[in-house]
């Protein structure tokens, strides 16, 4: 069955960078368009970045020229690189495949001076 595992969450200092990290199994990765979720206490979940199966991209405005997501294939994982993060940004943070109701555990960020 899908399984997704987050990792790479932390507490960070405003300006400093993250990546964040997802393992996939279960299901044909390199077919399926992939994305990450936040989640910010008292807060609806909102999608922050996708990726499709092919590459093209795409992000929420808050995060834009901020966030990378990318995926290997080959190694059955997505990404998010984060950079010049905010306070803002605190969440938990799921990676989850496009259309197919699954959630990992999430990882944690918590931005705080």
């Amino acid at each position: 069955q899908v399984q997704l595992v987050e990792s790479g969450g932390g507490l960070v200092q405003p300006g400093e960078s993250l990546t964040l990290s997802c393992a996939a199994s279960g299901f044909t990765f390199r077919n399926y368009e992939m994305a990450w979720y936040r989640q910010a206490p008292g807060k609806e979940r909102e999608r922050v970045a996708r990726i499709t199966s092919v590459g093209y991209t795409s992000y929420l405005d808050s995060v834009k020229g901020r966030f990378t997501i990318s995926r290997d294939n080959a190694k059955n994982r997505v990404y998010l690189q984060m950079n010049s993060l905010k306070p803002e940004d605190t969440a938990v943070y799921y990676c989850k495949r496009v259309l197919y109701d699954y959630w990992g555990q999430g990882t944690q960020v918590t931005v705080s001076s």
